[in-house]
């Protein structure tokens, strides 16, 4: 053996001249090995500084139980909300001894089948996954739900599969958000909204229409937009600008686009929020980043993550039944900044 190579317990048999299963026993001090061969082999790995296989081990130890391994789909990597997602999964996870396998969806359904795909053959416990904003077939998911995988959506639902889910409470959210843009004089509040297909841009929008007949005004469909990037606000809102009857508010259904609106106005020449009020969906960090700072609905992406992990290893462990869906609603919070009246 060279002298920079790791002793293996292979090694460390052929050394002694005895078996890799004697070997095995003796490091794991069996009883059923002789006291006086156990230290034998004992003393001999520690003096050859035998540092055990991590990956081996676990490799014997999944033919005995499920390694205790997670997959996790995130929509995006760069996205302020899934990353305090994950940091919510990774935090509950590790507390329980389980490790993350990671892959982002980039919004194609494709990638996200593939990714299922991906993570059934690697033996993970459970999957954590929010669904990509192509997906239209959801046969993966039902693929994994049939062969008893343990399933648990976060953030934006399938609802074709009855499996545990965390959400925040986003129709609430946007009630309690247009609401206020009204009771500070606001009457004309478009309306930025992510695809139809998504449950949370239909609860975002009913909070949106309920909020403006619960004080009086009609809900106006020129003022309702599918913009959920900043890219698309800035392109959409100069259209909304030059309105004869001009929007006097945006409620966005992101951060990230409420930005694209901010600037817009501002490039424009509109005073914030004296001529027209922006208000968002996360506080995310571009929310006290940008000038001036951004109204916006707090979604708690870690507590997500942490109740979607906690749920999904109560299912692995038995403690939750799989016979019985959970719905966990996490509260939002509105945050008042400098871009409302």
């Amino acid at each position: 053996m060279a002298v920079n190579d790791e002793m293996t317990m292979k090694d460390i048999a052929r050394e002694l001249g005895v078996s890799v299963a004697t070997v095995s026993r003796a490091l794991k001090d069996s009883p059923s090995i002789s006291k006086e061969r156990r230290e034998k082999i004992q003393a001999f790995a520690r003096e050859h500084n035998y540092v055990p296989n991590a990956i081996a081990e676990q490799l014997r130890n999944s033919r005995k139980q499920p390694p205790k391994v997670i997959g996790v789909i995130l929509p995006e990597f760069i996205h302020y909300y899934f990353a305090t997602v994950l940091a919510g999964i990774e935090d509950e996870a590790s507390k329980h001894g389980y490790r993350l396998l990671v892959a982002a969806s980039h919004e194609n359904e494709e990638r996200e089948k593939r990714i299922c795909e991906s993570f059934y053959k690697n033996k993970v416990c459970g999957i954590i996954t929010s669904q990509a904003k192509e997906t239209v077939d959801f046969s993966h998911y039902v693929k994994l739900d049939e062969l008893r995988l343990p399933l648990v959506f976060y953030d934006r639902i399938c609802p074709a599969i009855n499996a545990n889910r965390v959400v925040v409470d986003d129709y609430v959210g946007t009630l309690k958000a247009v609401s206020h843009l009204i009771d500070s004089g606001c009457k004309r509040i478009a309306f930025y909204g992510t695809t139809p297909n998504l449950e949370i841009g239909k609860n975002r929008f009913n909070g949106y229409k309920d909020a403006l007949y619960q004080h009086g005004l009609t809900l106006d469909e020129s003022l309702v937009r599918q913009c959920d990037t900043r890219q698309d606000a800035e392109r959409i809102t100069p259209e909304m600008l030059k309105m004869k009857n001009r929007p006097d508010a945006f409620f966005t259904v992101n951060d990230e686009t409420a930005i694209g609106v901010l600037y817009t106005v501002k490039q424009r020449g509109f005073k914030i929020p004296e001529e027209i009020s922006i208000c968002g969906f996360t506080n995310s960090t571009y929310a006290v980043t940008c000038d001036p700072q951004l109204t916006s609905v707090e979604q708690n992406g870690y507590e997500v993550g942490r109740e979607a992990a906690e749920s999904l290893i109560g299912l692995v462990e038995g403690t939750l039944s799989s016979d019985h869906v959970v719905k966990r609603i996490v509260k939002t919070r509105l945050v008042v900044r400098a871009t409302t009246k």
